[in-house]
């Protein structure tokens, strides 16, 4: 143990970098410790032995020269080169913001569209699938004031092929909306109807339906209200609604 202590100060001592008040206590000890000698002396002809082989070649001035010139445009191409990388780095971060940015717009949308179609399949499946059971629009609109924090119009349904079967409250992002319950042929149409700047999620006039939606949907902004027209009907007859809405907003 004493030995491995004074072995890991060797090279310090052999430098020549042990504080004075140590120097003698490390010659007594190593002539008096043959294995601490040995390792001593092995060390420094190693280091004897690297000193000489640095001293057997010194390089003229011509090849120095020679190798400056040499490595002078390598330098030059290394500093452009250290940029590069830098430069790509910036041009695949900001694609990788975009592409998420963009996927995540995507994914947003998608998320509400699933969710309206969610909303749709649950209210059908309800035993109360509306809390105003009326076909009277004059009946319906005027029991949303105070349930929601906007006013939306209702269409006159006369001379068409829908009923108004009555409406309910409903959530989408954590803001409140309406819900509104059709009938067209023995299908049954949702329409909701949700403040524009509520939903975190903005969609657009161009906003892609998801494929897989097992429903026909149309949605469109008006008048700072969003609205989803959603059901098992025909893609004509969803659209038909979606004007009548359109006339009466």
């Amino acid at each position: 143990m004493v030995c491995e202590y004074w072995k890991e100060q060797l090279d310090t001592y052999l430098d020549a970098e042990v504080p004075t008040e140590k120097v003698r206590t490390f010659d007594a000890h190593v002539r008096s410790c043959s294995s601490c000698a040995g390792d001593a002396l092995a060390r420094v002809q190693t280091k004897r032995a690297l000193q000489s082989a640095g001293k057997r070649y010194a390089p003229s001035a011509e090849f120095r020269r020679r190798m400056q010139r040499r490595i002078a445009p390598k330098a030059k191409r290394s500093l452009a080169l250290r940029w590069m990388p830098a430069a790509a780095a910036a041009a695949i971060l900001v694609v990788g913001m975009l592409t998420s940015a963009y996927l995540g717009t995507r994914s947003g949308r998608n998320r509400i569209f699933s969710e309206i179609a969610d909303l749709h399949v649950a209210t059908l499946a309800s035993s109360a699938p509306v809390d105003v059971i009326s076909t009277d629009r004059h009946t319906v609109k005027p029991w949303y004031q105070g349930k929601i924090p906007f006013a939306f119009n209702l269409p006159e349904l006369q001379n068409s092929e829908f009923s108004l079967l009555g409406g309910r409250m409903t959530y989408l992002d954590q803001t409140p909306g309406a819900h509104l319950i059709y009938d067209a042929q023995k299908h049954h149409i949702s329409v909701f109807v949700f403040q524009e700047r509520s939903l975190r999620a903005k969609l657009d006039e161009h906003s892609l339906l998801p494929k897989q939606l097992p429903f026909n949907m149309e949605t469109w902004s008006q008048g700072g209200l969003r609205y989803f027209v959603i059901g098992d009907a025909g893609a004509a007859d969803i659209a038909s609604l979606a004007q009548l809405f359109r006339a009466a907003s």
